[in-house]
């Protein structure tokens, strides 16, 4: 069981994604788009969905439809830091935490943490 739900299109990040929570002992389950974050959340519940905001396909448009289909799970999201209209809208559609990619990447390990409680 996957306790961590990821849309993450980069192959490098997603690696570094998953050795991290190899290394804490965290179910981590990554897709690449949308439509696969949608199937993957309607088959399973998740303690966290984290969604990287510039991912090519439908990330912030899978957020909405999450929060539409009545789904609670905390999401997280992250973008680059410049990107604050686009954070807005991330905040809109129900990310309840927006961060920068740097901090994001810098404080992983803790976020996927959060789980294990």
């Amino acid at each position: 069981m996957a306790d961590v739900l990821a849309l993450v299109d980069d192959l490098f990040f997603q690696a570094k994604m998953m050795e991290t929570a190899r290394r804490l002992g965290v179910g981590l389950k990554t897709v690449s788009n949308g439509a696969a974050l949608l199937a993957a959340a309607a088959l399973q519940e998740h303690k966290l969905v984290v969604v990287d905001l510039n991912a090519r396909q439908g990330a912030l448009e899978a957020v909405a439809q999450l929060r539409a289909a009545g789904n609670a799970q905390p999401i997280i999201g992250f973008l680059s830091h410049v990107q604050t209209e686009l954070a807005e809208q991330a905040h809109a559609a129900g990310c309840q935490e927006v961060l920068p990619r740097s901090k994001f990447t810098a404080d992983l390990a803790e976020i996927l943490s959060r789980v294990k409680t």
